[in-house]
């Protein structure tokens, strides 16, 4: 068997089969399903099957022997272990009488029983410790502890065996900071089975610093640090010695995985004030850690006069010299007049460049070029329906051309999205019609999730369709009732009205008579495609009778094929209307009844999946784990932007729901992502699905796959399955 290493399912039935060494399934851990009846067994261990994750285990018509040995197979059928319970399986015993397996009466053969002499077990860095674990039952169990992986030194094992009881100490001696959190497992076997008992090792270490590097550009300036220590340590940061304190320019944002706390001191736009010497200090009960590195952002402008500027606090201000001067009252007077001259000089200045701006500056929506419209759960600072660019230069300002007011020497780029508005076609038609939907016909029956903009419910729609009495529908409420909030709810809504497709989510209407605003959509049972994938993958677990126990519905490949290509199917219709979603990931497509997927957006992904989101300048949130590099570093998101997400969904579905990247931080993320690498082809995945990934992952956007294409190919995979097995994993 060991050349089958991707076996799932295996039957050998009426084969003569006799005997099976107990760890003849050892390199098959994807086994499902063993069906061994019909056979010549006459006994079976329980270790051929602990490492294996059973559904289901066939083993009729093998006549055992009645016997200690496979009492582990009677205790299986009381617990109802891999559907044995549902089976007639018979022993044969002293007297050659053949009887129910269930009815078989062995003395003295138990499962061994398991203590230890702690739960939890605490010490500081350095110090030894001794734990105990006591066996016992009949027949005497064999019992070992588990430290293969452990790091503490002279780690050694005493046996101490008594009647009917084996112990065994465990010493630890000079304990690691390594070993903070593991767990030390105790396990008794004997023919019966197994029981095992763990001990939580908690060591206590005062704080290091894993890594503090130079400041580097991606979003923002990040100098990144990583830093463990137990119990977990406070952080605070000097400037050239002084205390650092946060402010809109510098802030500081970290996570913490365990014992270590990992994150960025952010520089928002620094300056050459910002430059010098950046020490973070760590303090826990058990000591301090500190450590620093220079950060240097821009030169000072005038590197010749730095003996004229004093430091205070985190900038530095030119001081003001000692002048005596001796003022006549004629001067005085003629000072003033030339004061007030100025003054109001400057004021009718300001009024002109105020008139200028506001008559060049802010140009109407409906007079830029570019077909594409943006939808998206939420709008930010970094929404590309709107993007102000004072003065500085970055690559969506160097094309600004004639949406530039020159004002002096100083240019400001106007610069709306150029994709929002179809020449000659404008998406938020004037004759939209959105249906309006009353108050008293919403009834509320409990919460779906949360986001930005409010709150999400499942409701009770009444005299929404002239064939239903009423119906189940979704309702996004609006939770800010600004006029500006008002205004964006009115034009989403008409954007939402335009949008009509079977794997686009419904959208039915508003209801606009009080607060909160609400959008009504139609409700799809199973919820978002995530949650849906994971508790369809081999990982699920489900509790019956308060045990965990393996989910049934794993996911086959057509299952999954016609998962991608319903979503897109949506996409391709979003790209014939000229949107760009901007958020596509399998958290925003809901799945209903018959495994139908629609793509959707209710915007409250950003809280129920805050970690797949990357916090950009204290309240922008990025998905950057779905974004292209040309979104990531220049925020440009187009249709070929959402081909590349669409490559990452397939990913998605193909992993059973992981999330992408998800050994590695956000920043690790965006270095991956700018620097080429590509995420890596599940073990689940044929070779042509993971082509579609690598052509919907191109860098220079025009080289990637064709939404129309990806589709195609991906519906005739689906009619034309193969049904094989890798045996070679």
């Amino acid at each position: 068997m060991e050349l089958y290493t991707g076996l799932q399912r295996l039957t050998i039935r009426n084969s003569g089969l006799r005997n099976i060494q107990p760890r003849a399934f050892a390199k098959n851990p994807h086994l499902r399903y063993i069906d061994l009846s019909g056979n010549r067994l006459t006994t079976l261990s329980w270790q051929l099957f602990q490492t294996l994750r059973l559904f289901e285990l066939r083993l009729e018509r093998n006549l055992f022997n009645c016997s200690c040995d496979i009492r582990w197979i009677q205790l299986w059928q009381e617990k109802g272990e891999a559907n044995l319970q549902y089976q007639d399986l018979y022993c044969m015993n002293l007297d050659a009488a053949i009887i129910r397996l269930r009815d078989m009466n062995i003395t003295q053969c138990d499962l061994p029983e398991i203590s230890v002499s702690h739960v939890n077990l605490t010490v500081r860095e350095g110090e030894n410790a001794v734990i105990t674990c006591n066996g016992s039952g009949s027949p005497l169990p064999d019992v070992d502890w588990t430290v293969a992986d452990l790091h503490s030194i002279n780690t050694h094992q005493t046996n101490l065996n008594w009647t009917n009881v084996h112990a065994i100490n465990l010493t630890l001696v000079n304990v690691t900071s390594e070993d903070n959190g593991f767990l030390l497992t105790c396990i008794a076997e004997n023919v019966v089975g197994m029981s095992n008992a763990s001990v939580l090792l908690t060591v206590y270490y005062p704080p290091r610093i894993l890594t503090l590097e130079e400041p580097v550009l991606h979003l923002e300036h990040c100098i990144a640090f990583a830093v463990h220590g137990n119990p977990a340590p406070t952080l605070h940061w000097l400037h050239n010695g002084q205390v650092l304190r946060e402010t809109e320019i510098i802030h500081m944002e970290f996570y913490q995985q365990g014992e270590v706390s990992e994150g960025c001191l952010l520089f928002n736009k620094p300056t050459h004030y910002n430059n010098g010497n950046y020490t973070i200090v760590a303090t826990n009960q058990l000591g301090s850690a500190n450590q620093t590195i220079k950060g240097h952002f821009l030169e000072k402008p005038f590197p010749e006069s730095t003996d004229n500027f004093v430091s205070i606090g985190d900038y530095e201000v030119s001081p003001t010299p000692p002048i005596t001067v001796t003022h006549k009252p004629e001067e005085d007077t003629f000072g003033v007049s030339i004061a007030v001259g100025l003054a109001a000089f400057a004021c009718v200045l300001l009024v002109v460049l105020f008139i200028m701006i506001n008559k060049y500056g802010r140009r109407s929506k409906f007079g830029m070029k570019g077909p594409v419209a943006v939808i998206s759960g939420e709008e930010d600072s970094a929404s590309p329906l709107h993007h102000i660019n004072h003065g500085i230069t970055t690559p969506s300002s160097l094309d600004a051309g004639p949406d530039t007011v020159v004002i002096g020497m100083t240019r400001i780029p106007v610069i709306e999205n150029p994709q929002y508005f179809r020449q000659g076609h404008n998406c938020h038609k004037p004759d939209t019609y959105v249906q309006h939907i009353k108050r008293r016909d919403i009834v509320l029956k409990r919460e779906l999730g949360e986001g930005a903009f409010g709150k999400v419910f499942l409701a009770e729609c009444y005299n929404l369709s002239p064939t239903n009495d009423k119906m189940l529908v979704a309702v996004k409420a609006l939770k800010d009732p600004t006029l500006a909030a008002r205004k964006d709810f009115q034009r989403e809504a008409e954007l939402l009205t335009n949008l009509q497709h079977e794997h686009i989510v419904k959208f039915y209407g508003v209801c606009g008579d009080g607060d909160p605003l609400i959008m009504v959509f139609e409700y799809m049972k199973h919820g978002d495609l995530n949650k849906f994938l994971r508790a369809h993958g081999p990982d699920a677990m489900i509790l019956v009778d308060g045990q965990p126990r393996q989910a049934k519905g794993e996911l086959g490949l057509s299952q999954m094929l016609h998962i991608a290509s319903q979503i897109a199917s949506g996409m391709v219709y979003l790209a014939s209307q000229h949107f760009v979603h901007r958020d596509l990931a399998t958290r925003n497509c809901l799945v209903g009844a018959n495994l139908l997927v629609k793509i959707g957006d209710f915007g409250m992904s950003r809280d129920v999946y805050s970690t797949d989101y990357y916090r950009v300048g204290g309240h922008t949130m990025l998905p950057i784990r779905w974004m292209p590099p040309e979104s990531i570093m220049y925020r440009k998101f187009t249709t070929e932007s959402d081909v590349w997400s669409f490559g990452v969904i397939l990913w998605e579905i193909f992993t059973y729901g992981k999330q992408p990247w998800f050994q590695l931080s956000n920043t690790e993320v965006i270095e991956c992502i700018t620097q080429g690498r590509v995420l890596e082809r599940p073990r689940v995945c044929p070779k042509e699905v993971y082509d579609i990934m690598l052509g919907c992952w191109q860098r220079e956007p025009q080289q990637r796959l064709n939404i129309k294409e990806i589709y195609k190919i991906l519906h005739a995979l689906g009619k034309a399955t193969p049904i094989y097995l890798d045996i070679l994993g």
